[in-house]
């Protein structure tokens, strides 16, 4: 992992070991960056505030080796990234400005993509999640994921029925508690569509009425023009010696029809002229019929006006100018069908009341194979991390998980019972830890000290590495509070973990350290910052001198140095 411009990082590289790395050093000397760049690689929040003062961006670069159709690397695939020998490339880019960017295997992703790619990879542990741990709710979670399927499968049955128990609870409750103003909504509604019913208007009608207002307006004008028209063309009765147009078209027509013989030419106008003096003809006859027809009825005039102003209400009230009698249609649609909602309410609540008692039982029956399955799942899960705690330097702790329930009237039905009941089910789960015999168990926010509960979350990840396994786990200084022959154990146990999988540790404790395959040792310059040669691998004298370090607060300490010898020595003689 190479790290550039991020807090006192100025330019860094981290080989972790496939086994177990311990990264040590100074406080304040940037070991949690490497955690943080671990976390951004990973999808994690990218803050503007990590990027060094005066650089652009932060960088952080990463080479995962991966095995062949693992899932991190198939789902890597599909989103467009090509493995590098069997490594996926991934890098993220912080800018100053809070602006993130990620690329997977040379392709641009979505910063998800790698949260996704996160669940396959790496189990991160850090002192935040310990407090985690104090909260019943973190508590119900890892034994929902101790126990897989056995809990899944119920757990997303039981979410289901619960979300459409709120949706129904949620409408029925609309019904009848806004009865009133829902009966108001419908007398509105009926008022409206009585009064567009007893007009009964028709798709279109306020434009028909319209142009026949405005004909009728001007009957008088439009029938002198339509006599003037039909008298240029086919001439007046009254006026015999007059020329209209029908006339010299058939005198046009006669004078070529007389020589088409001779010349095709002026045979085809001839043709086109017949044809005119046709299309005359029966312009003419559709004036006299227009003219003929109009009708200059007064009453009419006053019937279509009247019903106009009675539709121009209707649209006022229900429509928009913009939409007209149209809009008006529309909305006695709309109001027919919430009218019949409304009007259904009765016939709906009792269809509702049956859903929801329905979903009630149902409730009850998946809760109650919820948590037969959290109480087997509890069992096992105690057992297997008090067996961890043994080799935890804690043989005599014991950890039990009570499950319970809490009576409420409203709830539902398990046991034969009513509980309260959520989103999960009706366990409350609460992790119990009992130090030592005659102790009785207690939570573990109470009940567990700082180095006892360090060791408590170690066992529980240890407890799931057997069960949900990654490829990789980083523990930021969990053995905080731990010290003497627990320090010892916790390394113990951590190389341990690492012969099955990929194990990162930030600490601060010498006899953790020891136990690790490699070190690595975070170093400041003069100037504050962590170069490329600050990061360093420790082996033979260096590794002494660190350790000593770790133990004494002095490196050339000859006591300090022969302790740190026999620490190295015991990890080693046990690996």
């Amino acid at each position: 992992m190479r790290i550039r411009s991020l807090g006192v990082i100025d330019d860094a590289v981290v080989e972790l070991s496939p086994g177990f790395t311990a990264v040590t050093g100074e406080t304040g000397a940037g070991k949690t960056m490497v955690v943080t760049s671990l976390g951004l690689l990973l999808g994690g929040r990218a803050d503007p505030a990590l990027v060094r003062i005066g650089a652009k961006a932060a960088v952080v670069e990463g080479r995962i080796v991966l095995d062949p159709g693992a899932p991190a690397a198939l789902r890597a695939e599909e989103a467009g990234a090509e493995l590098d020998e069997g490594a996926l490339l991934i890098s993220r880019t912080v800018s100053a400005e809070g602006r993130s960017r990620a690329h997977v295997g040379g392709r641009s992703v979505p910063v998800g993509l790698l949260a996704e790619l996160a669940d396959e990879l790496v189990a991160v542990h850090g002192q935040t999640d310990q407090q985690g741990l104090l909260r019943p709710a973190r508590q119900r979670q890892a034994l929902d994921r101790y126990a897989g399927d056995a809990v899944a499968v119920p757990l997303e049955k039981y979410a289901g029925a619960y979300r459409r128990l709120r949706a129904v609870a949620v409408e029925l409750e609309e019904i009848t508690t806004r009865a009133r103003e829902r009966a108001q909504e419908a007398d509105l509604l009926r008022f409206g569509l009585d009064e567009i019913a007893a007009l009964e208007p028709l798709p279109g009608e306020d434009v028909e009425l319209a142009a026949e207002a405005e004909r009728l307006g001007h009957a008088e004008s439009l029938a002198s023009a339509a006599q003037a028209a039909h008298g240029a063309l086919a001439g007046d009765v009254e006026d015999p010696e007059g020329v209209d147009a029908n006339t010299l078209v058939a005198g046009a027509h006669r004078a070529l029809e007389s020589v088409r013989s001779h010349d095709p030419a002026l045979g085809a106008l001839a043709d086109r002229i017949g044809e005119l003096g046709i299309l005359l003809a029966d312009v003419a006859g559709e004036l006299a019929g227009y003219a003929d027809d109009l009708d200059a009825d007064p009453l009419r005039l006053a019937a279509v006006e009247e019903r106009r102003a009675a539709l121009t209400q209707l649209v006022r009230k229900y429509g928009d100018a913009e939409g007209g009698l149209a809009a008006v249609l529309e909305w006695a649609e709309r109001g027919s069908k919430r009218l019949l909602e409304l009007d259904g309410d009765d016939e709906r609540i009792g269809e509702l009341t049956a859903e929801r008692d329905g979903l009630r039982a149902e409730l009850s029956l998946l809760a109650q194979a919820l948590t037969d399955a959290r109480t087997e799942a509890a069992a096992r899960f105690a057992a297997d991390v008090t067996a961890e705690l043994a080799s935890l330097a804690m043989p005599h702790a014991r950890v039990t998980f009570d499950i319970r329930q809490t009576q409420d009237d409203e709830g539902v039905e398990v046991g034969g019972r009513p509980v309260a009941y959520g989103p999960s089910g009706v366990d409350e789960v609460e992790l119990l830890l009992a130090p030592h015999p005659g102790a009785p168990p207690r939570p573990i926010a109470k009940g567990a000290s700082g180095g006892e509960l360090s060791r408590v979350m170690l066992a529980v990840e240890v407890v799931f590495a057997g069960s949900d396994p990654v490829p990789t786990y980083l523990f930021d200084e969990v053995d905080a509070g731990v010290g003497g022959k627990a320090a010892v154990e916790v390394g113990r146990r951590l190389a341990k973990l690492a012969k099955s999988a990929q194990v990162v540790v930030v600490t601060h404790l010498p006899q953790v350290a020891a136990f690790a395959d490699r070190q690595l040792l975070v170093e400041k310059t003069v100037d504050g910052s962590v170069t490329r040669s600050g990061v360093t691998v420790l082996e033979g004298e260096d590794r002494i001198r660190e350790l000593s370090r770790m133990l004494a607060g002095q490196e050339d300490s000859q006591t300090a140095r022969a302790h740190a010898e026999e620490l190295l020595a015991a990890a080693r003689a046990d690996a």
